[in-house]
Protein backbone atom coordinates (compact mmCIF):
# COMPACT_ATOMS: atom_id res chain seq x y z
CA UNK A 1 0.00 0.00 0.00
CA UNK A 2 1.29 3.43 -0.99
CA UNK A 3 0.63 6.21 1.54
CA UNK A 4 2.22 9.57 0.91
CA UNK A 5 2.29 12.99 2.49
CA UNK A 6 2.48 15.79 -0.08
CA UNK A 7 3.98 19.03 1.17
CA UNK A 8 4.61 22.35 -0.45
CA UNK A 9 4.01 26.01 0.20
CA UNK A 10 1.00 27.82 -1.26
CA UNK A 11 1.45 27.94 -5.03
CA UNK A 12 3.90 25.02 -5.21
CA UNK A 13 1.56 22.92 -7.36
CA UNK A 14 0.23 20.46 -4.79
CA UNK A 15 -3.28 20.48 -6.25
CA UNK A 16 -2.10 19.79 -9.79
CA UNK A 17 0.35 17.08 -8.75
CA UNK A 18 -2.18 15.51 -6.34
CA UNK A 19 -4.56 15.01 -9.27
CA UNK A 20 -1.80 13.34 -11.31
CA UNK A 21 -0.73 11.11 -8.41
CA UNK A 22 -4.32 10.06 -7.66
CA UNK A 23 -4.90 9.14 -11.33
CA UNK A 24 -1.69 7.17 -11.84
CA UNK A 25 -1.51 5.35 -8.52
CA UNK A 26 -5.27 5.16 -7.81
CA UNK A 27 -4.88 6.67 -4.34
CA UNK A 28 -7.58 8.21 -2.20
CA UNK A 29 -6.98 11.96 -1.81
CA UNK A 30 -7.29 13.07 1.81
CA UNK A 31 -7.45 16.81 2.30
CA UNK A 32 -8.29 18.03 5.77
CA UNK A 33 -10.01 21.03 4.23
CA UNK A 34 -12.32 18.71 2.28
CA UNK A 35 -12.95 16.61 5.39
CA UNK A 36 -13.86 19.70 7.43
CA UNK A 37 -16.28 20.90 4.75
CA UNK A 38 -17.90 17.46 4.52
CA UNK A 39 -18.34 17.04 8.28
CA UNK A 40 -19.55 20.61 8.76
CA UNK A 41 -21.90 20.39 5.78
CA UNK A 42 -23.31 17.02 6.83
CA UNK A 43 -23.69 18.13 10.45
CA UNK A 44 -21.89 15.04 11.75
CA UNK A 45 -21.00 14.80 15.44
CA UNK A 46 -17.35 15.49 14.52
CA UNK A 47 -18.43 18.46 12.39
CA UNK A 48 -20.48 19.85 15.26
CA UNK A 49 -17.54 19.39 17.63
CA UNK A 50 -15.17 21.12 15.20
CA UNK A 51 -17.67 23.95 14.65
CA UNK A 52 -17.80 24.57 18.39
CA UNK A 53 -14.03 25.12 18.53
CA UNK A 54 -14.08 27.31 15.42
CA UNK A 55 -16.98 29.39 16.75
CA UNK A 56 -14.86 30.17 19.82
CA UNK A 57 -12.00 31.26 17.56
CA UNK A 58 -9.90 28.23 18.50
CA UNK A 59 -8.05 25.73 16.36
CA UNK A 60 -9.73 22.36 16.06
CA UNK A 61 -7.72 19.93 18.25
CA UNK A 62 -5.54 17.35 16.56
CA UNK A 63 -7.63 14.53 18.04
CA UNK A 64 -10.72 15.73 16.16
CA UNK A 65 -8.82 16.10 12.88
CA UNK A 66 -7.22 12.66 13.28
CA UNK A 67 -10.65 11.13 13.99
CA UNK A 68 -11.97 12.66 10.75
CA UNK A 69 -9.01 11.19 8.86
CA UNK A 70 -9.47 7.84 10.58
CA UNK A 71 -13.17 7.71 9.68
CA UNK A 72 -12.34 8.44 6.03
CA UNK A 73 -9.67 5.70 5.92
CA UNK A 74 -12.08 3.22 7.51
CA UNK A 75 -14.66 4.05 4.80
CA UNK A 76 -12.18 3.37 2.00
CA UNK A 77 -11.90 -0.41 2.26
CA UNK A 78 -9.88 -1.80 -0.60
CA UNK A 79 -8.01 1.46 -1.24
CA UNK A 80 -4.59 1.10 -2.87
CA UNK A 81 -3.32 3.87 -0.64
CA UNK A 82 -3.77 7.46 0.42
CA UNK A 83 -2.31 10.84 -0.37
CA UNK A 84 -2.38 13.25 2.57
CA UNK A 85 -2.57 16.81 1.29
CA UNK A 86 -2.01 19.64 3.78
CA UNK A 87 -1.76 17.26 6.70
CA UNK A 88 0.10 16.70 8.97
CA UNK A 89 1.25 20.28 9.59
CA UNK A 90 2.89 19.74 12.99
CA UNK A 91 5.01 17.01 14.58
CA UNK A 92 2.21 16.08 17.05
CA UNK A 93 -0.10 15.64 14.05
CA UNK A 94 2.51 13.49 12.28
CA UNK A 95 2.91 11.34 15.39
CA UNK A 96 -0.87 11.03 15.76
CA UNK A 97 -1.19 10.12 12.07
CA UNK A 98 1.45 7.40 12.47
CA UNK A 99 -0.38 6.01 15.51
CA UNK A 100 -3.73 6.06 13.75
CA UNK A 101 -2.37 4.41 10.60
CA UNK A 102 -0.82 1.68 12.73
CA UNK A 103 -4.37 0.64 13.77
CA UNK A 104 -4.94 -0.31 10.12
CA UNK A 105 -1.45 -1.83 9.77
CA UNK A 106 -0.54 1.04 7.42
CA UNK A 107 2.34 3.49 7.48
CA UNK A 108 3.54 6.50 5.55
CA UNK A 109 5.63 5.34 2.59
CA UNK A 110 7.07 8.69 1.56
CA UNK A 111 6.84 12.38 2.31
CA UNK A 112 7.27 14.46 -0.84
CA UNK A 113 8.02 18.17 -0.55
CA UNK A 114 7.60 20.38 -3.61
CA UNK A 115 10.38 22.98 -3.35
CA UNK A 116 9.81 26.35 -5.00
CA UNK A 117 11.64 29.63 -4.37
CA UNK A 118 9.70 32.44 -2.64
CA UNK A 119 9.99 34.67 -5.74
CA UNK A 120 8.51 31.96 -7.96
CA UNK A 121 5.73 31.33 -5.42
CA UNK A 122 4.84 35.03 -5.34
CA UNK A 123 4.66 35.15 -9.14
CA UNK A 124 2.51 32.01 -9.31
CA UNK A 125 0.14 33.18 -6.59
CA UNK A 126 -0.25 36.65 -8.14
CA UNK A 127 -1.03 35.01 -11.47
CA UNK A 128 -3.51 32.64 -9.85
CA UNK A 129 -5.07 35.58 -8.00
CA UNK A 130 -5.85 37.33 -11.29
CA UNK A 131 -7.92 34.39 -12.51
CA UNK A 132 -9.30 32.98 -9.25
CA UNK A 133 -10.30 36.25 -7.63
CA UNK A 134 -8.76 35.05 -4.35
CA UNK A 135 -7.80 38.14 -2.39
CA UNK A 136 -5.05 36.31 -0.48
CA UNK A 137 -3.35 35.52 -3.81
CA UNK A 138 -3.23 39.19 -4.83
CA UNK A 139 -1.55 40.84 -1.84
CA UNK A 140 2.24 40.45 -1.45
CA UNK A 141 2.10 40.91 2.34
CA UNK A 142 -0.51 38.15 2.65
CA UNK A 143 1.44 35.92 0.29
CA UNK A 144 4.65 36.43 2.29
CA UNK A 145 2.81 35.74 5.53
CA UNK A 146 1.40 32.46 4.16
CA UNK A 147 4.85 31.38 2.95
CA UNK A 148 6.42 32.26 6.32
CA UNK A 149 3.74 30.37 8.26
CA UNK A 150 4.23 27.36 6.00
CA UNK A 151 7.99 27.40 6.56
CA UNK A 152 7.66 27.79 10.34
CA UNK A 153 5.07 25.04 10.68
CA UNK A 154 6.54 22.50 8.31
CA UNK A 155 10.27 22.58 9.02
CA UNK A 156 9.87 20.37 12.14
CA UNK A 157 7.61 17.97 10.19
CA UNK A 158 10.22 17.70 7.44
CA UNK A 159 12.79 16.82 10.12
CA UNK A 160 10.38 14.21 11.55
CA UNK A 161 10.08 12.38 8.22
CA UNK A 162 13.76 12.92 7.41
CA UNK A 163 14.68 10.98 10.58
CA UNK A 164 12.50 8.11 9.31
CA UNK A 165 14.23 8.21 5.89
CA UNK A 166 10.87 9.01 4.28
CA UNK A 167 11.53 12.62 3.22
CA UNK A 168 12.09 13.46 -0.43
CA UNK A 169 12.61 16.93 -1.88
CA UNK A 170 11.14 17.45 -5.36
CA UNK A 171 12.08 20.46 -7.50
CA UNK A 172 8.71 22.14 -8.01
CA UNK A 173 9.90 24.37 -10.86
CA UNK A 174 9.52 23.18 -14.44
CA UNK A 175 6.77 21.75 -16.56
CA UNK A 176 3.96 19.85 -14.88
CA UNK A 177 5.14 16.69 -16.67
CA UNK A 178 8.77 17.13 -15.60
CA UNK A 179 7.78 17.58 -11.96
CA UNK A 180 5.40 14.62 -12.13
CA UNK A 181 8.15 12.42 -13.62
CA UNK A 182 10.39 13.30 -10.66
CA UNK A 183 7.56 12.34 -8.30
CA UNK A 184 7.01 9.04 -10.13
CA UNK A 185 10.69 8.14 -9.80
CA UNK A 186 10.20 8.31 -6.02
CA UNK A 187 6.86 6.50 -5.93
CA UNK A 188 7.23 3.78 -8.57
CA UNK A 189 9.37 1.53 -6.33
CA UNK A 190 6.42 1.34 -3.90
CA UNK A 191 3.89 0.46 -6.57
Amino acid sequence: MLNIVLFGPPGAGKGTQSENIVKKYELVHLSTGDLFRKHLGDGTPLGTLAQGYMDEGNLVPDEVVIKMVEDKIAEETGAKGFIFDGFPRTVPQAEALDGMLEKFSYSISKMLALEVSPNELRARLRSRGKTSGRVDDQDDAKIDNRINIYNEETTPVVDYYHKQNKFCSIDGVGSIATIFNAICKELDPFN
